[in-house]
């Protein structure tokens, strides 16, 4: 059973959170508490797998939860709640830098029964990526310390046969194509990404002579506050895409949240288009809808990324990118917060090169240098 803690100052969303968490099989909430001082003490009491964090909550914050589970190194995963707004999404950001594991935001609009279901969609989309990601971990680091000592592989305990990876998974396919120069590179990334993108982007050379288009889900107002922590923390220019913009080497695009980005050719340069086109794949932003766009215009070298995320999203995508003569790099199991977006482009046999989250920065690098790794 996944043991989760409430932690909301407020009562009516104690008992919703409560009542739809519960509602979730295998998990069981084993307390609520309103404030954050208390909530810690609780956390050292119950030590539960999962806790929902309210970011804003009067005495002692989320944040300041947050880094105090730090500073006591309480492993805990943490799931944010926050607030549909500028500032709701600037704490966001930060807390997902502090470690949050994702977050849902409260209902912007109309009645919390109205929204009821929503949330409760997007609870049990998350609670499942983490107890996936927590089993995977686990097993992780049992093993990480214990290199076979034959070059036969060591036999699956019974105990364990959904940590099993199939063998797509295990043995991804590595490609070395002879070298060449990218024009574009296009990151799809979700559940981790901030935390992710916040390793690769400051990463890049200030040099670097080709644009970059991340889809990061995400709602509205969050991107903004995503890309401008992004900026002050890199080389590169990072902005929020806007509709119409001509895209620049040396700068880095983030899909705006609750809308599509695709990309397009106006006078014989490639163009960002924003649309109010439906979600695909629940996304939106959707990696897909942007790397099909790509795909359908003429290749000038093209880089597809897919990193820590769950679903499938871009999957789809990367396959049209890599009929249209695309590499296609992809993020690695261990270093995933969730391995869904990486493991199914994986599974599809369209990755050319699996890689760490601290090696995706030089890949890329390599890429539009045209020199091989």
């Amino acid at each position: 059973m996944l043991r989760v803690l409430v932690v909301d100052d407020s009562v009516v969303y104690r008992k919703l959170m409560t009542e739809l968490l519960s509602g979730i099989a295998g998990v069981v909430v084993v307390g609520a508490e309103c404030n954050g001082r208390t909530a810690l003490t609780r956390i050292e009491e119950l030590a539960p797998d999962l806790v929902t964090l309210d970011i804003e909550m009067p005495g002692m914050d989320g944040l300041a939860v947050l880094e105090e589970l730090r500073t006591r190194k309480l492993e805990v995963g943490v799931l944010m709640v926050s607030s549909h707004t500028v500032r709701g999404g600037e704490l966001t950001i930060r807390a997902l830098e502090l470690g949050a594991f994702d977050f849902v935001t409260k209902p912007q609009h109309g009645a919390l029964e109205d929204n009821r279901f929503s949330l409760a969609v997007s609870l049990q989309a998350i609670v499942k990526a983490f107890v996936a990601g927590h089993r995977i971990r686990g097993m992780l680091r049992k093993v990480a310390p214990r290199p076979p000592r034959s070059p036969s592989p060591p036999a699956l305990t019974a105990s364990a046969p959904a940590l099993s990876l199939p063998p797509a998974a295990r043995t991804p396919r590595q490609s070395h194509p002879p070298a060449w120069k990218v024009g574009l590179v296009l990151i799809g990334v979700s559940t981790g990404g901030p935390n992710a993108l916040g390793r690769v982007i400051p990463a890049l050379e200030a040099e670097l002579d080709a644009p970059v288009v991340v889809v990061q889900h995400m709602p509205a107002v969050f991107t903004r506050s995503l890309a401008a922590r992004l900026d002050a923390q890199s080389a590169l220019r990072v902005k929020e895409a806007e509709d119409g913009e001509a895209i620049e080497p040396g700068s880095v695009y983030i899909a705006p949240g609750g809308r599509q980005l695709r990309v397009a050719m106006a006078a014989g340069r490639r163009q960002i288009r924003i649309t109010d086109d439906p979600p695909e794949m629940n996304c939106k932003p959707s990696v897909d809808y942007l790397f099909r766009s790509v795909s359908l215009l003429p290749s000038h070298g093209v880089l597809g990324v897919i990193m820590t995320g769950m679903g499938s999203d871009g999957m789809l995508g990367c396959r049209l990118l890599k009929r249209a003569g695309a590499q296609i790099i992809a993020q690695d199991e261990a270093s995933s917060v969730v391995f869904g977006m990486p493991r199914a482009a994986i599974d599809a046999g369209v990755v050319d090169k699996v890689c760490s989250l601290d090696s995706i920065a030089e890949e890329i690098t390599r890429a539009v240098r045209g020199t091989r790794g």
